[in-house]
């Protein structure tokens, strides 16, 4: 999976300055980092931030914690990371969900992911894939429609939550395919992939180092990806697209703290996220998951998640999801 520098456009005549070591802040950091992650374990979000954790702890020199807390698509996480000292000690593995789905996905969302949060770097964008238990007798997305079509409000489909790439995934099909499904909404991958696996709900798009395991173990079978084109992780599974042309969901995370937090301390964490998704090992360890590392300065990322906001605001009005 080839490596990529996320590039945005920006106004011509204006660039954008290289991140150095900070040289204040020098003693930062001196106890742990805690990065808050908005789902359970196990899941996407979870297994790509535990891969980085030990590659981040050597660039910064310091233990980093990770802490798992699920609930509201992301805004728990969110909210505790916004409300927590902006000392660079507190920071979210923030999701297309929280940041870019959920502003728009509920109505008094309390805060705004663009002005009280300081971005910091991407992270990375991990492939899902539409997948259903093994016991299910379909093996197409025309399949699957064809039986959501003649059974409306029966089929169900779980997320890792409200809001996230996959319940957007899963309304965005309902839409564009013309059918009802009954989504069913858990507190993070781990045990949304517990329950697809039991057959307890019929299919879900499902984070990639999640699915894939359980694919290869013969437990869930892939139906489709959504994004534009096919995969090199599964080459064999045709995307989504190709049925419903037009349709394609991605799913990115990125790093970010409280909003005020020190430059020096943003370029610090900024460098030291460059040198993980670039470190060999990791680009290997995530690719054979499904996860393309990306990196970028802290105002490309704030750039990004403004487009990203604006461009799933319609789109999410579109399809009439809710977080009920």
């Amino acid at each position: 999976m080839r490596r990529r520098t996320l590039a945005l456009g920006l106004p011509a005549g204006i660039a954008l300055v290289a991140i150095r070591p900070a040289a204040a802040q020098s003693d930062y950091p001196n106890r742990p980092i805690r990065i808050v992650v908005g789902f359970a374990a196990g899941g996407g979000t979870d297994l790509t931030t535990r891969t980085m954790q030990p590659r981040l702890q050597q660039a910064l020199n310091g233990p980093i914690v990770v802490d798992n807390r699920p609930g509201a698509g992301g805004n728990l996480a969110t909210e505790l990371v916004i409300r927590a000292p902006a000392d660079g000690y507190t920071l979210l593995m923030g999701t297309i969900g929280a940041l870019a789905i959920n502003p728009t996905l509920y109505s008094n969302l309390g805060f705004n992911p663009q002005t009280d949060l300081q971005p910091i770097a991407m992270a990375g964008n991990i492939l899902n894939v539409l997948v259903v238990p093994a016991d299910r007798p379909w093996r197409s997305v025309a399949e699957l429609i064809a039986a959501a079509k003649a059974r409306p409000d029966t089929i169900t489909y779980g997320s890792s939550g409200v809001g996230g790439a996959g319940h957007l995934a899963g309304a965005l099909l309902d839409q564009m395919a013309g059918i009802k499904t009954v989504h069913v909404p858990y507190r993070g991958g781990g045990p949304l992939m517990t329950d697809l696996v039991g057959a307890k709900v019929d299919f879900a798009f499902s984070t990639a180092p999640t699915a894939i395991p359980q694919i290869e173990a013969g437990k869930l079978r892939a139906l489709a990806v959504p994004t534009a084109r096919r995969t090199a992780i599964l080459p064999d599974v045709p995307t989504v697209a190709e049925t419903l042309p037009g349709y394609e969901v991605g799913n990115w995370y990125s790093l970010l703290g409280p909003r005020g937090l020190p430059a020096p301390i943003v370029e610090r964490l900024n460098a030291a996220m460059r040198a993980t998704v670039t470190d060999p090992d990791i680009v290997s360890h995530l690719a054979r998951h499904g996860v393309e590392p990306l990196q970028s300065s802290p105002e490309e990322l704030a750039r990004f998640i403004r487009d990203e906001t604006a461009k799933w605001a319609p789109i999410v009005r579109a399809t009439g999801a809710t977080p009920d």
